[in-house]
């Protein structure tokens, strides 16, 4: 019987619902909660669309690595990952072999409701957001599928449901686990 896992990951693209669950969670499971988005702006101490700005996407996603190969060998942790985080090989191993991969699968449609008015996307900076969106999914939802333990399909109703989903889930998959955080270490 597998134990029940010390660090879930959560992917998926923008608007997907990863910072909002991950919360939820990580409260529910007495994990610590990383968004890591978040870390990379306090790491830079500037937001992620003027990293864009300034180094473009290729410089945020070496950021990105980093963060990444540094918060796989923190547990026990939820961690909400950006967007595009399953595009580089090395982020999908870190990922992979640290925990639990939930893949927050979504419509292009459903993510542009939830972001057309955030103008913290860099991405989605373009003419047609939609578009860019369906873009995005062709190209992220293979690799998503393949790094990912469990595929939530089209997150919702809510936030509260998706949590506690994943919470039966968990336990379905790991039972006779305990929830409470062991003395992991993902570097071992």
């Amino acid at each position: 019987m597998k134990p029940f896992p010390d660090n879930i990951y959560l992917v998926g693209l923008m608007g997907a619902g990863k910072t909002t669950v991950g919360r939820l969670l990580a409260r529910r499971l007495h994990k610590r909660f990383i968004d890591s988005d978040h870390e990379i702006e306090a790491r830079t101490g500037v937001a992620i669309p003027i990293i864009f700005e300034i180094e473009g996407e290729a410089g945020f996603r070496r950021r990105e690595a980093q963060t990444i190969a540094d918060l796989t060998q923190e547990c026990p942790v939820v961690m909400a990952t950006g967007g595009g985080v399953v595009l580089n090989p090395e982020n999908r191993a870190n990922l992979k072999g640290g925990g639990f991969v939930v893949y927050l699968a979504a419509s292009p449609e459903l993510l542009f409701e939830r972001t057309r008015h955030d103008r913290n996307r860099p991405l989605l900076q373009v003419a047609d957001p939609l578009g860019r969106l369906r873009e995005l999914h062709a190209q992220r939802d293979p690799l998503y599928r393949e790094v990912a333990d469990l595929v939530v399909e089209s997150p919702g109703p809510s936030a509260q449901a998706v949590a506690q989903f994943l919470l039966r889930e968990l336990t379905r998959q790991f039972p006779d686990s305990e929830h409470e955080a062991s003395s992991c270490n993902p570097c071992a």
